[in-house]
């Protein structure tokens, strides 16, 4: 079986539940699969695997909280006892998820239910149909490529000059298999360190975080704030509400905002003198990263904030060159974090599926988001986007 815990997940994902729990426990929802590079040269089609995955996610749903996990969880200063009492006695139910096999020869996933008995499924299916797909089509991996690439990014992070540079694990979902994600780790543990004086800064799988001594590292997702377009009191607030409902529920910790879920332009617009104050920092994930670290720094400026106070939160589809150019840029300038996740966990020589699942509907209400990347974006409903355009003055892309 390849998921054997239910902490086997992001740390988001439990963060947002407990919000989800106190704020929002009615809500329902409804999540689908997409694989970004379908039909790409290298790329089979996963529709002869549906019956190991549905295998795989039937004993999923047969997991429960060990007792330890529940004290790790409850040690955390941010998760309140009686989440942890409320996840004493949860389990994931199998008929909130369907997986079919597509004429096309793809597949299709969706996750519909509660979203207080859903939104722990999506990290680990999506790393379920990782690991099916890659024991399937690459039956002797590569480990001999896969170590020698880890070296070089150890080796690259630890030239001269760059001692204070951390990177942070983000690689669960998209993972070659559960095993050489632990291998990756432990390497990195090894070579790099841990703690004030070592280049690991944690990761989000909150099993491994347990299991190695690890920092457990994540706070909101895009779904939590896709869902409060469908939750807040009038759409064009949604943001707004749902930064204000996180502060609510966890009263100045785990401060770091998701700036991408609207674009760049209308974030900003919404993180006002308030919320650059109340939030330790946003993340990064579309669009150019660079212009992106400029703009944040200016607008802290602009609302009289030091931006050396605040934390900017790198994530998207980094490698190591990358991380550390966008160090070099920064340093200095403002407190950094990154989190590295396909390239560190699934870079053996292969080409990694590009898999997601997105919320598309909350109480019966299309949801989506708008990235500055386009292809990023999912949503089901042409009219609805249209309509959030309009709503949050966002241009149309050619």
């Amino acid at each position: 079986m390849i998921i054997t815990s239910l902490l086997d997940t992001d740390l988001y994902k439990f963060t947002m539940m407990q919000v989800v729990l106190h704020q929002f426990p009615g809500a329902e929802v409804e999540y689908k699969f997409k694989c970004r590079n379908a039909g790409a040269p290298g790329i089979e089609n996963l529709a002869p695997f549906v019956s190991e995955i549905r295998e795989e996610i039937r004993g999923l749903c047969g997991l429960r909280f060990e007792a330890e996990e529940l004290a790790y969880l409850k040690a955390m200063r941010f998760i309140k006892s009686d989440f942890v009492d409320f996840l004493g006695i949860f389990q994931l139910n199998e008929k909130y998820v369907s997986v079919s096999a597509l004429p096309s020869g793809e597949i299709e996933v969706s996750i519909k239910g509660p979203w207080l008995h859903t939104i722990l499924f999506e990290i680990p299916v999506l790393a379920i149909i990782n690991e099916v797909y890659f024991r399937n089509t690459q039956k002797q991996p590569n480990l001999v490529e896969g170590r020698k690439r880890l070296d070089t990014k150890i080796l690259e992070l630890q030239t001269k000059g760059l001692g204070e540079l951390k990177i942070a694990d983000y690689g669960t979902r998209r993972r070659f298999g559960k095993a050489w994600h632990e291998e990756v780790l432990r390497t990195l543990v090894t070579r790099l360190g841990t703690g004030a004086s070592g280049q690991l800064a944690g990761t989000s799988n909150v099993l491994f975080a347990m299991k190695l001594g690890l920092i457990p590292l994540g706070t909101m997702a895009h779904e939590y704030l896709q869902a409060c377009q469908a939750l807040g009191p009038r759409l064009r607030d949604s943001q707004v509400f749902g930064f204000e409902m996180w502060a609510k529920e966890y009263r100045g910790d785990l401060g770091i905002a998701l700036s991408d879920v609207y674009g760049m332009s209308a974030f900003l617009r919404d993180f006002d003198l308030y919320f650059c104050k109340l939030f330790d920092g946003a993340r990064h994930d579309s669009g150019d990263p660079f212009q992106w670290g400029e703009r944040m720094l200016a607008h802290y400026l602009a609302n009289r904030v030091d931006p050396k106070t605040k934390t900017l939160i790198f994530s998207d589809g980094l490698t190591m060159t990358r991380t550390i150019e966008l160090y070099q840029q920064f340093r200095g300038r403002c407190q950094l974090a990154f989190g590295i996740g396909t390239n560190l966990t699934n870079d053996l020589g292969h080409e990694p599926l590009q898999i997601v699942i997105k919320m598309l509907r909350c109480n019966g209400q299309p949801v989506a988001k708008l990235s500055d990347t386009p292809s990023k974006n999912m949503c089901e409903d042409e009219k609805y986007l249209a309509y959030l355009r309009q709503v949050f003055d966002i241009p149309s892309v050619a």
